[in-house]
């Protein structure tokens, strides 16, 4: 036991020094790890945000929390027809992936019911994968959720253990990290991540890197701050394009061989930044819009699609 303690703190201090050097020595440095670790794959994703608005939780980043005076798009549980067209048009994007989002804590027994047949239905029409983020759930709604042809939860930790008190009251991140174990003894993959420019430090960085290793979450989105009116973090000021492709960076050098995907975000701050992020150990994006942003037009990701894999060719 003395001995992983110790372990673990030389992997911390190991990451703070890494923290003080140059940005591109760095992003040298995650470039590397992700050639040896994951070499050219390059995943794709699209999303249908499946059932807007009226979460009770109070997450303050979150437009669709009933706490916040956003205006956000409110609407309940889009139908299976619906679903499975979302479905066929992230194909037709581009996308290997494709995932069922839902607002609030968890779901009831009849939208679980509705997503478990437009699960099925995709199966049955749509060679892509399907991955489905329903908030808080137990075993065995997501043995469920696996026997429908789910192969991918989604359930964020958003930031560190010790910052996670400041942006949520509502629910604990331990009621997060139980939803994430009892995915993966469901014999579902995990894709676990969070959000950037909340106010974090460094070391609440650092923090939530070695979680989500901790955890052995399979893919990591991150997601950075475009806060929406009304949400309490409204008017905190953007990360700059160096902290977010130095953060990129170093989780690409802590999670070694973990996805590591480019979230809501990217379009607004990182704008004609974007390939570095990807020399910098980024090797997954979303495609086609988000949750409450909008995403910029499939064509120009379709076209930086390329200028990654040519990058990489390099």
């Amino acid at each position: 036991m003395k001995r992983a303690k110790k372990e673990i703190k030389t992997s911390r201090k190991g990451i703070g020094r890494l923290l003080k050097l140059p940005l591109m020595q760095l992003v040298a440095r995650a470039n590397k790890t992700r050639k040896e670790k994951i070499g050219p794959r390059l995943e794709i994703c699209g999303i249908i945000n499946a059932k807007s608005g009226l979460c009770p939780e109070d997450c303050a980043f979150c437009a669709q929390s009933v706490h916040h005076a956003t205006h956000a798009q409110t609407y309940p549980l889009k139908d299976k027809k619906e679903i499975v067209a979302a479905a066929a048009r992230a194909l037709d994007m581009g996308a290997e992936r494709f995932g069922i989002v839902i607002s609030g804590r968890g779901t009831n027994q009849e939208e679980m019911d509705k997503i478990v047949e437009a699960v099925k239905e995709i199966k049955k029409k749509i060679p892509i994968k399907i991955c489905a983020s329903l908030g808080i759930l137990n075993e065995e709604q997501l043995r469920r959720l696996k026997e429908a042809g789910v192969s991918r939860y989604h359930h964020n930790i958003e930031t560190s253990p010790g910052f996670f008190p400041k942006i949520c009251t509502t629910h604990d991140l331990t009621d997060k990290i139980k939803t994430i174990r009892a995915a993966k003894k469901a014999g579902l993959k995990v894709c676990s991540g969070g959000i950037i420019g909340l106010g974090e430090s460094w070391q609440d960085r650092i923090a939530m890197a070695m979680l989500l290793k901790e955890l052995n979450v399979d893919s990591v989105p991150i997601n950075i701050l475009v806060a929406h009116k009304g949400t309490p973090l409204f008017g905190k000021a953007l990360l700059s394009c160096n902290d977010i492709i130095r953060t990129i960076a170093l989780f690409r050098i802590i999670l070694k061989d973990k996805e590591i995907k480019l979230a809501a975000g990217r379009e607004y701050v990182l704008k004609d930044f974007q390939g570095l992020a990807f020399l910098a150990g980024a090797n997954s994006l979303i495609i086609g819009g988000y949750l409450t942003i909008k995403g910029r037009d499939v064509v120009d990701d379709q076209n930086l699609i390329q200028e990654i894999r040519n990058l990489w060719r390099e």
